[in-house]
């Protein structure tokens, strides 16, 4: 490897890192969307469970739960939401790690260079 090649792969990690930010800003504020819709649609869920609404899981209706279990009832009936929103963490986790991969190449190609110039 020469001096000029490093310099180019640098340049490109560089601007992959720029993406990246922008990646990771989208991830960021998807993560933030889906834990709104997620919470949202929990709080409509138990009120519409409290205000007697039938709902179905899997073969059972459950109509006006006990109030001791109505939360737990509704983040069930929300796993779609819940879904979402864990894949959006998973996803904003990926770009960070994607992130820290980058950086740790840069300094890599950083370390190479300043050997080749020496």
């Amino acid at each position: 490897m020469d001096v000029q090649t490093i310099a180019a792969e640098i340049r490109q990690k560089i601007r992959d890192l720029g993406k990246g930010r922008e990646e990771l800003k989208h991830r960021a504020e998807r993560k933030a969307q889906t834990i709104a819709d997620y919470e949202k649609a929990l709080s409509i869920t138990v009120i519409k469970l409290k205000n007697g609404r039938a709902f179905i899981i899997g073969d059972e209706t459950i109509e006006s739960p006990p109030a001791t279990v109505t939360e737990r009832i509704a983040r069930g009936l929300c796993w779609k939401e819940r879904l979402a929103m864990e894949q959006a963490e998973a996803e904003y986790k990926n770009a960070i790690v994607g992130m820290e991969s980058l950086m740790a190449e840069l300094n890599g190609l950083q370390s190479v260079n300043r050997y080749l110039a020496e």
